[in-house]
């Protein structure tokens, strides 16, 4: 299979893409230490800091965003390996194609994803 409908063309396009992105952000972050250590800027005194500070957080948390979404991806070409790619792993029901299409890396059918994760519930093995 090829083209837009190949789930592997799909995770791949969708991880080079989040891999591209984490890059990105990561030298945004390590720019605005830096930036932040040259002027040595004291946070809890300097008008600017509580700025600045924030700006970090918001990219450090878009950072451990992207690495959740490169995880999910490999977790998903993982899942296309083993064959239980397109299968809800919480009920092992085929997961709709249009669901695929919109989030090639998920895991779950529509019902499971409206469904609260339990502790007690066993996820589906092939």
């Amino acid at each position: 299979m090829t083209g837009p409908q190949d789930p592997r063309a799909a995770l791949l396009a969708g991880r080079e893409r989040t891999a591209s992105r984490l890059a990105g952000l990561e030298r945004d972050f390590a720019s605005s230490v830096e930036a932040a250590d040259m002027a040595n800027a004291d946070d809890e005194h300097d008008p600017e800091g509580a700025t600045l500070a924030f700006e970090r957080q918001h990219v450090a948390a878009l950072i451990e965003q992207a690495r959740d979404q490169l995880a999910e991806i490999d977790e998903a070409i993982g899942r296309l390996n083993a064959g239980t790619y397109g299968r809800c792993c919480r009920c092992g029901r085929p997961v709709a194609p249009e669901r695929l299409a919109a989030r090639p890396a998920t895991r779950t059918c529509i019902d499971c994803a409206g469904r609260p994760a339990t502790g007690s519930a066993r996820p589906w093995r092939p």
